[in-house]
């Protein structure tokens, strides 16, 4: 497993290694001991699976609030997203700041997203499946999104009219969230 670290502090680019033959492959999609070999010791709670039917949907910025912030280790399984990491603690050096990175059924590249961080992403294609793993269960009274073209955090979306939810469109900006991440409680 090799684990890249990205110009965001605490955000990781994961690849497992698999092992092909002409059957097909074999892969440990996760690890607790080899994440914890690599510094990582987050124990996951629940495991989440999206499907999107239509290329240009942007999911988008969605997190959830302290007290039960949630790490997040997404993969895509079928298709290709374009997905994106927000620094949302208010006193963070890389606070706004998002990196974003192809993960793809082909790459099979995977992305850690700490708490304190917003999370969201556009389907390049028909028919995507994304799976990941959270480390707090999902209690609907925190869950928040930040509107997925803020222009505060200026995400910089490879489209120009993308099928937006209800839910994304309605969403606050970051400016009138309550948002409530500092680096000393998400860390």
């Amino acid at each position: 497993m090799r684990i890249t670290e990205t110009a965001l502090s605490g955000v990781k680019i994961i690849e497992p290694a698999y092992f092909e033959d002409y059957r097909g492959y074999y892969t440990e999609s996760y690890s607790a001991r080899t994440m914890a070999e690599n510094g990582i010791s987050t124990v996951f709670a629940q495991d989440n699976h999206s499907f999107t039917l239509k290329e240009g949907t942007i999911r988008a910025i969605h997190f959830q609030n302290n007290p039960k912030p949630q790490i997040k280790l997404v993969r895509c399984t079928k298709g290709v997203i374009w997905d994106i990491a927000v620094d949302l603690r208010k006193n963070s050096p890389n606070y706004k700041k998002w990196i974003s990175v192809i993960l793809s059924a082909e790459n099979r590249k995977q992305i850690l997203i700490p708490s304190g961080f917003g999370h969201g992403f556009l389907t390049l294609c028909d028919n995507c499946e994304v799976l990941y793993k959270v480390d707090n269960f999902y209690e609907p009274h925190l869950d928040r999104a930040i509107k997925w073209n803020d222009s505060d955090i200026n995400i910089q979306w490879p489209i120009k009219e993308p099928i937006v939810s209800i839910k994304d469109i309605s969403a606050p900006s970051l400016l009138d969230s309550d948002v409530n991440f500092t680096m000393e409680e998400n860390t």
